[in-house]
């Protein structure tokens, strides 16, 4: 049976990643593309390039066994209501939504519609990061002590630097990946946060630049850079990166450093890097294609990324105020 899979809104630039993959799974398809019609060039456009085709909202709901929502931010919300009242299953771009109300409203109409919610949080299928899993299953490091990750990236531009669409900036955009990453390795959630932000890199509306300092559950210290600090220049997007410190051992992992340089003396620039390791897109994708085929949820629920919508507020929140902030203080 082929799992016939939709993309809602390509306004992100994950929705050539996903596109790209459902071309290559064998038991899946892409069977169209949908925007609103303040986008209708835009999915047109996308829809050539995928080799598909632009439809109406409700025309692909109808079509589709699943959809994956590709839109800015703030329209998640809406995007996922609509599938949900549709009985289609949904995968969701990260984050979730801008705030927390919007984030439960989401998993509230997918369970009130029978239909299963996830979130695009690729890391869990990283390789280097279900190597440090094993590495804390088979109690290589002890106890764990500290964890420092990094999610450094180039500016996006577009609506990912307006507020009302956004909803923040780097803060609401490089958070969760990693954040996801020690939630589901540790089993813990976030008790407080700390956070540093400002705007020092680009001429925009939104921070580029932040650190959060936060403390889980169990009382373990773990630090987060997620800023937009590459410049337009950098031979790849960024990188996303765990260092874990236990009392036996340290793992560090590199999501990406499965690369090789390529340096020309022509082009603009000369310097590329080239990613030769298993794609975590795919692993994404293929356990919503699996989930929905199984009727079951995704690896990454509606549910589970609430909390990571608290931490976010939280961050800003602590921003504003020069303070620690406890999560329960905000949800």
């Amino acid at each position: 049976m082929t799992i016939e899979i939709g993309i809602l809104s390509v306004e992100h630039l994950h929705a050539d990643a996903y596109a790209g993959v459902l071309d290559d799974i064998e038991d899946a398809t892409l069977v169209g593309v949908a925007g609103d019609e303040a986008h209708t060039d835009a999915t047109e456009g996308k829809a050539g390039e995928y080799g598909t085709e632009a439809y109406a909202p409700g025309t692909l709901l109808d079509r589709a066994d699943g959809v994956v929502v590709c839109s800015a931010n703030a329209a998640h919300r809406e995007w996922i209501e609509l599938a949900a009242e549709a009985g289609v299953d949904v995968l969701c771009e990260k984050p979730l939504a801008p705030t927390v109300e919007d984030a439960r409203a989401t998993v509230e109409a997918c369970e009130t519609a029978g239909v299963h919610l996830g979130v695009a949080l690729p890391l869990r299928f990283s390789q280097p990061m279900l190597n440090a899993r094993d590495a804390l299953e088979a109690g290589t490091l002890g106890d764990l002590a500290f964890l420092s990750g990094t999610n450094r990236g180039q500016m996006p531009g577009g609506w990912f630097a307006d507020p009302d669409r956004a909803g923040g900036g780097a803060v609401m955009d490089h958070t969760v990946h990693v954040l996801d990453a020690v939630r589901w390795l540790t089993g813990e959630d976030v008790r407080e946060v700390y956070a540093e932000t400002g705007t020092r890199f680009h001429d925009i509306a939104v921070e580029d630049v932040n650190l959060l300092s936060m403390e889980l559950t169990d009382g373990t210290a773990f630090t987060l850079d997620g800023s937009w600090s590459k410049p337009d220049e950098y031979d790849t997007w960024g990188s996303a990166t765990l260092k874990l410190v236990g009392t036996d051992g340290v793992v560090e992992v590199d999501c990406f450093d499965q690369t090789v340089k390529q340096t020309r003396d022509t082009g603009d620039p000369g310097i590329h890097s080239v990613f030769w390791g298993p794609d975590p897109n795919r692993g994404l994708v293929e356990d919503f294609v699996a989930a929905v085929r199984e009727d079951r949820s995704p690896a990454k629920t509606g549910a589970h990324a609430i909390h990571d919508i608290e931490v976010i507020q939280a961050a800003y929140a602590a921003a504003r105020g020069g303070e620690p902030v406890v999560i329960s203080e905000v949800a």
